[in-house]
Formats: C-alpha cells, structure tokens, sequence
C-alpha cells in the first residue's frame, strides 16, 4: 500500500486534473465548477492553480504548497476508492481522498454550494 501511495504522491497533478476534468465534463459539469471544488479544498486563487498546472508539480507538491487546506474538509463524510474518508490516516492520502470526494460529488450532479459550502 504504501509503494501505491507513494507512487500518487509523485504523480503530476496537471495529469489528475486532465482526468478530473474529463470526469465531469462527461456528466455535464464545467472546468469552472472543477477549479472552484479545487480552490475552495486548497485555498489557491485562479492564477495560483493555474501556475501549479503550468509547472507540473506533483500531486505531494501541489498539497504542500496549498495556501490553506479548508477546514470544513474535515467534516466530509463518504467513501471513496473504498475506503472512509474520514478514517484515513495519512494526511496527504487524506487530502486527496477528500479532492477525490468532491469531484465524484460534483459528477453525480450534486450543487456545488452543497459540496463546497462557505
């Protein structure tokens, strides 16, 4: 498990948003809707997402570098990938995970005001 781990946390994450955002653009969602779920999780403005997709950092970067990781994301009840996102103990894996949810939420057509509130 944790050679898999290890190999997300050094994935490029301009590659999982690529897949993220073929997710929800084929349930009828907007990349505009994508980068709010995204922003509202880490904290980055439009112009800092932008710059994290440009430069290719990888998935452990772009969490380290998250301005601030809301803390509502905490509350996020669920499962995803099988496991309880809540019961995750490494607190990168968590964090995706918790990305994870909010996409997959955002696919089944849930309002982003729900997902993401303020």
């Amino acid at each position: 498990m944790a050679d898999r781990n290890q190999r997300l946390f050094k994935m490029e994450f301009a590659g999982i948003y690529q897949l993220y955002l073929e997710k929800i653009t084929h349930k009828g969602r907007s990349p505009e809707e994508l980068s709010a779920a995204i922003k509202w999780l880490t904290g980055y403005t439009d112009e800092g997402l932008a710059e994290q997709l440009k430069s290719k950092v990888t998935v452990q970067v772009f969490f380290a570098e998250a301005p601030l990781i809301n803390p509502q994301a905490k509350l996020m009840k669920g499962k995803i990938c099988g496991y309880e996102v809540s019961e995750i103990a490494d607190p990168l894996m968590q964090q995706i995970r918790w990305l994870d949810k909010l996409v997959d939420n955002l696919a089944k057509g849930k309002k982003l005001k729900d997902i993401c509130p303020e």
